[in-house]
């Protein structure tokens, strides 16, 4: 498991943020600023959990999601928003946790 990203929930629009249709929500690329934060806005209707929409996440890279979620309390199941990408949600003592499975584009 390696550290990621942090995702910050917002209210306010984020100048160069992308809005996923499917989740409901508008969110900033962590590698658009020097600190790897990920602002996250939810429309009043996103399906997400509460818990994800109201604290701040940290988001780890694992080899294999679905060893890294067996056995957790999972609030959002391996799901892929973006080619490449499959992430899923636990919650930890009270907060949301993030894993992210990324196929690299070197890797075979």
């Amino acid at each position: 498991m390696k550290y990621h990203h942090i995702g910050i929930p917002t209210k306010n629009p984020i100048p160069g943020e992308v809005y996923l249709e499917d989740y409901k929500l508008f969110h900033s690329s962590f590698d658009d600023n020097s600190f790897g934060i990920e602002w996250m806005r939810y429309e009043h209707d996103c399906p997400l959990p509460e818990l994800v929409k109201s604290v701040a996440h940290i988001a780890f890279e694992v080899e294999d999601i679905y060893e890294a979620i067996q056995g957790k309390k999972v609030i959002i199941e391996p799901n892929r928003p973006s080619e490449g990408v499959i992430v899923a949600f636990i919650e930890e003592n009270g907060a949301p946790v993030e894993f992210l499975q990324i196929r690299h584009k070197n890797a075979t």
